[in-house]
């Protein structure tokens, strides 16, 4: 991560790089958002096809053959600087740029707000159809890195690991089982609550909180840049956006858990805490 690509861009700095060749813009919305007006140039892309299911465990990463093709398609190539957003805050469009920097694809970017931030700038939308991306080399060496992933067994190994801190994004309810979308209900034993609801400014279009207060947040919740962060919520959708907030305010060890409560709250052998 650069100052030429930071984390988080606001609208008006991405409008400046509009006519940048090494730009590309994923918009992550639901496709007839995306039809009814979107940033100029961008390119839609289905959440479906970025993450995977096996049984009751959602959101695993996709095969590497499979992510390659849609970059290919999306013309988005190793010197490529990714912007991405959705209509609902940023989990959409931060799991995808997760799963760029786990293949080791740094310049990544959130747009803050999304288009509902864009359009409140005044900044113009368009209904057509990005052009067709120019052809790529579909031996892009991608290859699934494990610095920013953590699995079960990761986090089973580290339970008792004063360096680590398990943080989930989920609702309190989630956290404290009284709402389950699993077969059990609960959070991983020591995990700090940190709803991904507490990222975004909602009276200002979802945009993300500004750094100090982000910044205060965290540390009052114990959850110190020196340690080493897992961030996971029911399927590691919500906690992308934990994932990237954390990224943006220099946090430098921080790793997502693939298929989150789906995974470990489905399960008869992981303890959990309530």
């Amino acid at each position: 991560m650069s100052e030429d690509t930071p984390r988080i861009i606001e609208p008006l700095a991405l409008e400046a790089r509009l006519q940048d060749q090494r730009l590309r813009i994923v918009d992550l919305s639901q496709a007839d958002l995306y039809a009814g007006g979107h940033v100029p140039g961008a390119v839609h892309l289905d959440y479906g096809r970025i993450v995977t299911a096996a049984g009751p465990v959602m959101g695993l990463l996709p095969d590497v053959a499979t992510l390659r093709a849609i970059l290919a398609e999306l013309g988005i190539g190793p010197d490529t600087h990714v912007v991405c957003y959705d209509e609902e805050g940023g989990g959409k469009a931060a799991r995808f740029l997760w799963t760029l920097a786990v293949c080791g694809h740094e310049d990544l970017s959130l747009l803050s707000g999304g288009l509902a931030a864009w359009s409140a700038a005044n900044l113009s939308t368009t209904t057509q159809p990005a052009p067709e991306a120019p052809p790529l080399n579909l031996e892009y060496p991608l290859a699934y890195g494990n610095v920013r992933v953590a699995d079960r067994d990761w986090i089973m190994a580290h339970l008792r690991d004063e360096e680590v801190i398990l943080m989930d994004a989920r609702s309190s309810d989630e956290f404290t089982g009284r709402v389950a979308y699993a077969a059990r209900g609960g959070h991983i034993p020591g995990a700090i609550s940190f709803d991904w609801v507490r990222c975004l400014d909602l009276e200002h279009h979802r945009r993300l909180r500004p750094e100090e207060t982000l910044r205060q947040a965290l540390l009052e919740q114990g959850i110190t840049p020196e340690k080493e962060i897992v961030v996971y919520c029911h399927t590691h959708h919500r906690s992308a956006l934990n994932w990237l907030v954390l990224e943006h305010l220099g946090y430098e060890r921080v790793r997502g858990y693939p298929g989150s409560w789906s995974d470990w709250g489905n399960r008869d052998d992981t303890p959990i805490e309530t």
